[in-house]
């Protein structure tokens, strides 16, 4: 057993997401044996929180094969990928998702709500903010309805707000500022005002995720956002029938027009599954809209999520649905859609990594 032994043996494994083996992408760093002590340090494009686990366990499997009775140590860091655009915007964020819909009514913010639940229930660090400045849902739905955000000034004089966290999600929306009944009566840029104040002056700290829960449509907000956040990329929620599936194309045609990644298309309340049957599916919207518009505009077709009384009720009683363990196959098809955008925003950072560099042949 020698360093150069068990880097043969782990350089053929294959980064499931990336399709290369850690040899190809230069994973392997370093391996350090102190008697039965083995040290494996590997870097991997980030984000790893799906992927770390699996490398884990494929070189821990590949060391035992040549021998037994090691105490195997593997440390998995992410590459460090500088921003290529804005890198002083929410410069403590390591990955920013926008959750966008054509329309409303399609389900968007209970997707954003999941999504990030599911994020932190593997162990990242998630903030979620409720960029719907007239229909601020969010608070309800992680049960924080009412409360209100500290905040005070800064060495500068800037007035600088803390975020709610609830199930280790950071949370900043405009209904901790506004009275639960208040209507948010204000023009295009005052919208685009309240939406700067909500991101520039959160005290975020260090999150490998914000995601953005932005109100329907291609308005003021989202402008702002694509002009001025480095988003790693857009998600786009629908329902299956086709007055939702046309907005939806203006949708992505809005977001490739301003050169943001489209990371694929969700779509919500694609089958009714009753309590009492749960066996039956009931397509009462229609059928398989949202993968037809992804085919047709060229981007992922992230999967459907059924209708079911149990995500009604975890938006309403502030229980993000994916986060019960009493309705697990609702939280499974949420946690798969969500390791298939980290899985998008991986392919990207490997893609961009390799166009951006440039290589001098003398």
């Amino acid at each position: 057993m020698t360093e150069q032994s068990i880097i043969e043996a782990i350089q053929t494994i294959v980064d499931p997401d990336l399709g290369l083996t850690l040899q190809e992408l230069q994973s392997i760093q370093s391996v350090n044996i102190d008697g039965i002590q083995i040290s494996v340090y590997i870097e991997l494009f980030p984000p790893v929180h799906w992927i770390a686990k699996s490398i884990e366990d494929s070189i821990r499997e590949a060391i035992l094969r040549m021998a037994e009775g090691f105490d195997i140590h593997i440390y998995v860091r992410e590459i460090l990928l500088p921003r290529a655009t804005n890198p002083n915007v929410l410069p403590t964020v390591k990955h920013l998702i926008a959750v966008s819909s054509g329309k409303g009514g399609v389900g968007k913010s209970t997707i954003a709500a999941n999504l990030a639940a599911a994020l932190a229930q593997r162990g990242a660090s998630v903030g979620l903010l409720d960029a719907d400045i007239y229909g601020p849902s969010i608070p309800t739905m992680y049960g924080v309805a009412g409360a209100q955000m500290e905040a005070e000034k800064s060495e500068t004089g800037a007035l600088i707000g803390y975020p709610i966290e609830q199930y280790g999600v950071k949370i900043a929306s405009i209904g901790f500022i506004m009275d639960r009944d208040q209507a948010a009566i204000m023009r295009g840029p005052m919208l685009a005002g309240y939406f700067t104040t909500l991101m520039d002056q959160i005290a975020w700290g260090d999150l490998d995720f914000l995601v953005f829960d932005l109100p329907p449509g291609t308005g003021d907000i989202q402008l702002t956002l694509t002009q001025r956040v480095p988003l790693d990329g857009a998600v786009i929620v629908t329902t299956p029938q086709e007055i939702s599936v046309s907005d939806v194309r203006r949708s992505i045609s809005m977001f490739k027009k301003v050169h943001v990644t489209i990371l694929g298309v969700i779509e919500n309340m694609s089958y009714f599954i009753p309590p009492d049957a749960p066996e039956k599916q009931y397509y009462i919207f229609g059928k398989g809209g949202g993968e037809r518009v992804a085919q047709d505009s060229g981007v992922p077709f992230l999967g459907e999520v059924p209708l079911t009384i149990d995500t009604r009720e975890g938006g309403d009683v502030g229980f993000p649905v994916v986060l019960n363990p009493e309705h697990l196959q609702q939280g499974d098809i949420i946690r798969s859609i969500t390791a298939s955008i980290v899985s998008s925003i991986r392919k990207n950072a490997h893609a961009t990594r390799n166009t951006n560099t440039i290589q001098i042949t003398l």
